[in-house]
């Protein structure tokens, strides 16, 4: 049973960095829970305030829901109360709720709720959408507003009003006037997450949006530049964060456009470049070529040296 009321997840994660782990996968593309442990229990030496397992980065949408259950439930058991741990819901409304349902008899602490498969729909049937995740289980629900499932802010803060467990706006789509009217509409009701692929490079601008935290991939493979990130955001020492964007994040992104999916892809050679691969990441994505690997390699150590020369 979860240590978290909806209320007390909501503070504890908008009180520092977030944490989207990948998910290992052998060479043949069967899960790796042993390595996927490892992973957390090296992720826990550095502070965050919450793990989001099978997540985007964890490449949730490539798992089936037996799988995600054992990924939740393997984060669950080796985190141990450390930091809580969200779970994914995904896809059909009827596959979401199964699956907020099995996060909480897997012990998560919360939910963060993702867009239906593949169809538009407009904004009442979204409200639908989010309101029946909701109503599954007491666990706190963070929704995330991106894709094919942008919530307007009328909808945010109809949602809000119904339900109680509804504790968190993760933002994926960067439109400043979008989110400015969804904070001046809902307010500290919800706590927001920032949740573009690479988040750094907009957190220091959404943090006055009421954006207070995002979920950082790099996190995975850089945990440490990772955390001094976050730190000097909050901070708002725009001279620090603006360096380290252009030491390392701005010749990141210059590789991870290459190609549609690198945004994961490109998390997974970065644990390569440190010695602790995760494996391969599944179809539809595709790996980056030997020599982006080559050139995120470098990239990487240059930035790991100018950090511990700090």
């Amino acid at each position: 049973m979860t240590a978290y009321s909806p209320a007390d997840l909501a503070e504890q994660l908008k009180s520092g960095l977030l944490s989207f782990p990948v998910t290992h996968f052998t060479p043949d593309l069967e899960l790796d829970l042993d390595a996927y442990r490892q992973h957390l229990a090296w992720l826990a030496e550095h502070p965050v305030a919450g793990l989001f397992a099978a997540g985007g980065t964890g490449e949730g949408f490539s798992l089936s829901l037996a799988e995600t259950d054992a990924v939740v439930r393997a984060a669950v058991s080796e985190v141990a109360g450390r930091t809580p741990v969200l779970a994914p819901a995904t896809g059909a409304t009827v596959n979401a709720v199964a699956q907020a349902r099995a996060a909480a008899d897997a012990g998560a602490d919360g939910i963060l709720l993702m867009p239906p498969y593949l169809t538009e729909a407009g904004q009442d049937g979204l409200y639908e959408h989010v309101s029946r995740v909701c109503e599954a289980t007491g666990l706190g629900v963070v929704v995330y507003s991106r894709a094919n499932a942008v919530l307007h802010a009328p909808t945010v803060a109809r949602l809000a009003e119904a339900n109680p467990t509804l504790i968190g706006f993760k933002d994926g789509i960067g439109n400043v006037e979008q989110m400015t009217r969804t904070y001046a509409t809902v307010g500290d009701r919800l706590m927001y997450i920032g949740g573009l692929p690479t988040a750094e490079t907009f957190a220091l601008p959404l943090l006055q949006l009421g954006v207070s935290t995002y979920s950082s991939a790099l996190f995975n493979f850089v945990p440490e530049w990772a955390v001094a990130f976050y730190d000097a955001v909050r901070r708002q020492d725009t001279d620090a964060v603006y360096r380290r964007l252009r030491e390392f994040v701005l010749p990141y992104l210059d590789i991870r456009d290459r190609t549609p999916g690198y945004a994961v892809s490109i998390v997974k050679a970065g644990l390569e470049a440190i010695g602790r691969p995760a494996g391969p990441v599944r179809p539809p994505l595709t790996d980056l070529r030997p020599d982006e690997r080559a050139e995120l390699a470098t990239l990487v150590e240059r930035t790991r040296l100018v950090e511990t020369a700090r």
